[in-house]
């Protein structure tokens, strides 16, 4: 159905920037609901962003809200997240997920794909 492979992530400095790109493949993509989800060690996975099935939704979690920008473009089949003023609290395996529904949604049990994630490392 869909499959998620994320990039982008690295080692950024505290107050600088990342954008992590999430490709997906199958049919589905163009009506799905996406997310950003994030996890740092010892601690359970938590919402980052979602966006609509067709981009002119969002949602955000307060953590990141104002700093981090959610935005899709399905003719290319790619999520993105703009992550800017980055801080050392946002270090974590950042996780794309895609839902079978064209609604958002802020909790891990409402996705059904998920990517392998990639590592965001802020230092301060």
């Amino acid at each position: 159905q869909v499959q998620l492979v994320e990039s982008g992530g690295g080692l950024v400095q505290a107050g600088g920037s990342l954008r992590l790109s999430c490709a997906a493949s199958g049919r589905t993509f163009s009506s799905s609901a996406m997310g950003w989800f994030r996890q740092a060690p010892g601690k359970e996975r938590e919402f980052v962003a979602t966006i609509n099935w067709n981009g002119d939704s969002t949602l955000y979690a307060a953590s990141v809200k104002g700093r981090f920008t959610i935005s899709r473009d399905n003719a290319n089949n790619t999520v993105y997240l703009q992550m800017n003023s980055l801080k050392p609290e946002d270090t974590a395996v950042y996780y794309c997920a895609a839902r079978t529904s064209t609604v958002r949604a802020t909790s891990v049990y409402n996705y059904d794909y998920w990517g392998q994630g990639t590592q965001v490392t802020v230092s301060s």
